[in-house]
């Protein structure tokens, strides 16, 4: 059988026997070197040449979830997510991610849709010792559409039109079931809300004050903004 002359993350994890989110936290601590194959593989004499024995180490334990992650940030802030199934999270996963996204937190897992988040403990403790930590998970509560055009005061045919502007991009989305429907459950776009908060000032040209006080059944200044801004 030839020998192996490139490895991608999950081969060289496998090569040094040790977990594939150890091996990422050990690239993200820089203990791990960049690929030097091509932009996703390892040549053979890189992977030879990485200390195994310290890869391992540098995550010892298990990675946290990031429900866990959420449980402990919510401690931290003297808010502790409740225990009991159903009740309302005080900061949810999706908290978590946006901190991900926002290179807070480091992921470790390569299929998050499949398993979830995976985390190292120690980086989840740091981000719950931030001096600026409530004001982090307050601008990335997750706000639905309704709850959206409520924070902003205006209506949701107006927030609709926001979207079809082009204002504001879903941070992700959910399936929720309404009431009692057989429909099914649908796609609800979530934001967060310092993307909901930073809209008025993101666009003076609305007269926001004027926005808000649209009797309902009244059509949006929106719509003629949108007919404007369009394309020939």
């Amino acid at each position: 059988m030839a020998r192996r002359t490139e490895y991608d993350e999950g081969q060289a994890a496998r090569r040094l026997r040790v977990p594939g989110p150890v091996f990422r936290w050990a690239r993200h601590a820089g203990l791990v070197p960049g690929p030097d194959h091509s932009s996703w593989q390892w040549s053979r004499a890189a992977v030879e040449a990485m200390d195994a024995g310290a890869v391992r180490a540098s995550l010892p334990g298990v990675p946290l979830s990031g429900g866990v992650a959420a449980d402990r940030i919510a401690e931290a802030l003297g808010t502790p997510n409740p225990t009991v199934f159903g009740e309302k999270a005080n900061v949810t996963s999706f908290v978590v991610r946006r901190l991900i996204e926002r290179g807070l937190l480091t992921e470790l897992c390569t299929n998050v849709e499949r398993c979830g988040s995976m985390l190292h403990p120690a980086q989840v403790a740091e981000v719950c010792r931030r001096a600026d930590l409530a004001d982090l998970v307050a601008a990335n509560v997750p706000l639905g559409p309704d709850q959206s055009a409520e924070r902003l005061g205006v209506r949701r045919a107006d927030f609709n039109w926001m979207l079809q502007l082009g204002w504001l991009v879903a941070a992700e989305s959910t399936r929720a079931r309404f009431g009692t429907s057989r429909a099914g459950a649908v796609d609800v776009a979530l934001f967060t809300a310092a993307s909901v908060d930073a809209l008025p000032v993101a666009h003076p040209e609305v007269d926001w004050s004027a926005l808000r006080a649209i009797e309902k059944g009244r059509r949006s200044p929106l719509a003629a903004l949108a007919r404007a801004t369009s394309p020939v």
